[in-house]
């Protein structure tokens, strides 16, 4: 089925460890399904989010978001698990419009076998097709994990903010802003 974004979903595609993933968007039909993996992520995961995706209200204003289309999440499951989402999340400033937020997050199972990359390669060809230019992605420097992944994709530092930010026990964090150019991207994220 063809998206208005002009994606074509579901879609089979292989990962590094052979098995095959399924692509699609997600839905308002998929919130306990996305309450069941922000749950059993690891603590350190959900620390850093910026929102509590083991909230309910929290899935449901995203499911609120999807709606609007201010953001579009592409989900992948393998064998009826999901494994992991990445979302794009469109500005609606008229200033920063043609800039989008990236978010990505993967099971634990299903971390080392490019299933992220391969997400992250879907939300910048969606973007791409939305006209945006930039693709940014935000994390504390403590996420030195993330922060590696990202630069493998070619993101680069755009700004440390100090204390800019505050995880779920309360304490202030700083913000690590990193950026993507679109222009001349290519699908080299596949691969």
């Amino acid at each position: 089925m063809a998206t208005s974004n002009g994606q074509y979903f579901p879609k089979d595609v292989k990962i590094r460890d052979g098995r095959t993933a399924t692509l699609r968007l997600m839905g308002a039909n998929d919130k306990a399904r996305m309450l069941d993996f922000a749950r059993a992520l690891p603590q350190d995961d959900l620390l850093f989010l910026r929102t509590d995706i083991t909230d309910p209200q929290i899935i449901e204003d995203w499911i609120k978001n999807l709606e609007k289309g201010t953001t579009i999440t592409t989900i992948a499951e393998i064998h009826g698990d999901l494994a992991a989402y990445a979302s794009l999340h469109l500005n609606e400033a008229r200033w920063t419009r043609r800039v989008g937020e990236i978010r990505v997050n993967t099971g634990f199972a299903y971390r080392s076998v490019g299933l992220g990359r391969r997400l992250v390669s879907e939300v910048f060809e969606i973007g791409r097709r939305h006209g945006l230019k930039k693709m940014t992605a935000m994390m504390t420097p403590d996420q030195t994990g993330a922060r590696a992944v990202f630069e493998k994709l070619g993101f680069q530092v755009e700004a440390i903010l100090a204390d800019w930010v505050e995880d779920r026990r309360g304490q202030p964090r700083d913000l690590l802003v990193m950026s993507h150019d679109l222009e001349g991207f290519s699908d080299h994220l596949t691969a």
